[in-house]
């Protein structure tokens, strides 16, 4: 099995699991299970034992006919709606509850905008673990009661994520629980790294040139971005990797700022939106995205709520599928970039569906 070890960029930054690369090349997973389990060798639980898994991963990938003879490339969506829990939160989840298992901890608390409360509820349940979720008080009520069937503890918060993180270490200070925050620890960023894996594995080692995915607080662009460069250490992949395309709402669009002027102003106004996996106005990883975007050659891009509507029913005509507003987000994108020429007509692309639209009635 591959060691581990983690370490710190430096303070306040986020904190991240390294790997020794001794493993064979890629045929050794034939005959294994399809689940981000596969992949065990390069995942931080270290006694099989403690795995909790509701079968999450190994999602489709899609070939979308329709728009892609329309707008002239080779368009495939990876769809993590068919995930437990109905995004892709499952994975990362997966992951961090199985190494709070196999840690001891017995109380995991997160704020969210929707979809890790949910799957951390599930995964805390399964686990016999305590589950403290912090989510806006204007996430949808399907969310709500989704952690509370789960027997979460639900606390509910006037503002955006970012009050909702603050409220979080004010519990974990009193009750000494562990945070769960987006890349606050080390394990859902390993999770979320299997969609770089599957990505590689589905499409027979061969990459897409763009990658457009819709990012809030960032850890499935990083984690993609560091699957890939493992697999190239390892020697399971050759050649150039796929630009990195970040995706965001004009209503909460920090890392679209950050990317083009260099700053995110104090004063940038953030709004609720329905893509609410997008609405993070004080992103934690906002250097190691930075660093995504500038080491892939991509590049950042916002789209209107009209948009991502518009988008949505013209997947749901043209190819019978529901997106979640944030893959909506990642089709739009597609379109603004062919529009600007930065996205060649030959070029082969992959969009992202990161959760189920029926979440967000």
């Amino acid at each position: 099995m591959a060691l581990l070890q983690s370490y710190a960029h430096c303070c306040q930054q986020p904190l991240v699991t390294n790997y020794s690369y001794n493993l064979p090349g890629p045929q050794f997973l034939q005959g294994r299970e399809h689940s981000i389990w596969r992949y065990r060798e390069m995942l931080p639980v270290l006694n099989a034992k403690n795995i909790v898994s509701l079968g999450e991963g190994w999602t489709p990938i899609h070939s979308l006919r329709a728009v892609s003879r329309r707008l002239g490339c080779n368009i495939m969506l990876k769809d993590e709606s068919m995930n437990p829990t109905g995004s892709f939160k499952a994975r990362g989840i997966s992951v961090a509850v199985s190494k709070a298992k196999e840690l001891d901890i017995s109380h995991c608390v997160i704020p969210t905008a929707g979809n890790a409360g949910g799957a951390l509820s599930a995964y805390c349940a399964k686990a016999g673990i305590k589950a403290t979720v912090i989510m806006p008080k204007y996430t949808p009520l399907t969310l709500q009661k989704e952690c509370s069937m789960y027997g979460a503890e639900l606390i509910l918060v006037d503002g955006m994520i970012d009050a909702c993180g603050y409220l979080a270490g004010q519990v974990v200070q009193k009750t000494d629980g562990f945070d769960m925050s987006t890349l606050k620890e080390p394990y859902r960023l390993e999770g979320k790294k299997t969609l770089g894996y599957e990505i590689a594995e589905q499409l027979d080692w061969k990459l897409p040139d763009v990658i457009i995915y819709p990012t809030g607080g960032g850890t499935g662009l990083i984690g993609i971005w560091k699957a890939f460069n493992e697999m190239k250490l390892m020697g399971w992949l050759k050649g150039d990797l796929p630009k990195m395309v970040m995706v965001q709402t004009k209503n909460c669009a920090p890392m679209v700022h950050l990317f083009k002027e260099g700053k995110i102003a104090h004063d940038l106004n953030t709004e609720p939106t329905s893509a609410f996996g997008l609405a993070v106005p004080k992103p934690f990883a906002k250097d190691m995205m930075l660093e995504v975007l500038h080491k892939s050659n991509g590049t950042a891009l916002a789209v209107t709520e009209e948009e991502m509507e518009t988008c949505m029913k013209e997947i749901a005509t043209s190819e019978g599928l529901l997106l979640s507003p944030e893959g909506s987000a990642t089709y739009m994108g597609l379109k603004k970039l062919i529009e600007k020429e930065w996205i060649d007509q030959d070029s082969s692309v992959l969009l992202f569906n990161t959760g189920s639209w029926y979440k967000y009635r």
